[in-house]
């Protein structure tokens, strides 16, 4: 199964990546995580790559589509994956679709989690970090035993800058501008699965596997 996973910051898509890719055997493929490893294995792409993010530069979309394709040629990837994130917008979607396409593919699935901005402004500007450690932590979903201070190593808790309610905000209406979109793009395709986002991971679990058609989708109760 060929799958995309979109959604806002803050919308879970990590986790129910990383759970999709268990019930799936498919692998999951982010970006972000292509890239990294790039740079620190030093390859031709990474390399580039840096040259880009040590100035702070947003990685052009023709690098980054190239880490893609590289990694969906892998072996592993050849019978199904899970693409967490990307395409990020519908230039990239149209391009993806070609690179498919060239290999006789297409994606069987694209899955979009929704929330409302409320609500991930709500998620992510509650976290809170170790500064000692790099234990995560919720001032709602997760508290600490006390405030400020990690359970762990009794390190000092902060918040990061991108985790602040109006750096939240503004990343929003990058969502918006950019990756909504692509909603409307999967729609008219007939491939869109929208996900209620709101609930245990567990419930949002069921919800996916049941728009994908996985059997067992039904023994994960709903609260």
């Amino acid at each position: 199964m060929r799958l995309v996973l979109l959604g806002p910051p803050g919308a879970g898509k990590g986790t129910q990546a990383r759970v999709l890719e268990t019930r799936l055997r498919a692998p999951q493929i982010a970006s972000g995580d292509l890239l990294r490893a790039a740079v620190r294995n030093k390859t031709a792409l990474g390399l580039e790559a840096k040259t880009y993010m040590d100035k702070g530069a947003l990685v052009p979309d023709e690098l980054v589509l190239k880490l893609i394709g590289e990694r969906l040629g892998q072996s592993d990837a050849k019978s199904g994956f899970l693409l967490d994130g990307f395409p990020r917008s519908v230039q990239q979607a149209e391009t993806l679709a070609d690179m498919l396409e060239a290999r006789k593919e297409r994606l069987d699935k694209v899955i979009a989690l929704i929330l409302p901005d409320e609500e991930v402004v709500k998620r992510i500007s509650g976290r809170r970090t170790c500064r000692n450690c790099g234990a995560m932590y919720h001032v709602i979903y997760d508290p600490p035993l006390n405030m400020g201070i990690c359970n762990t190593c009794q390190g000092e808790l902060y918040q990061r800058d991108d985790d602040a309610e109006d750096t939240v905000k503004m990343r929003l209406e990058v969502y918006a501008d950019s990756t909504r979109p692509l909603l409307d793009y999967y729609e008219t395709q007939g491939i869109l699965a929208k996900i209620d986002g709101i609930g245990r991971p567990e419930e949002i679990e069921k919800r996916i596997l049941t728009a994908l058609g996985v059997k067992g989708a039904a023994e994960v109760p709903e609260a």
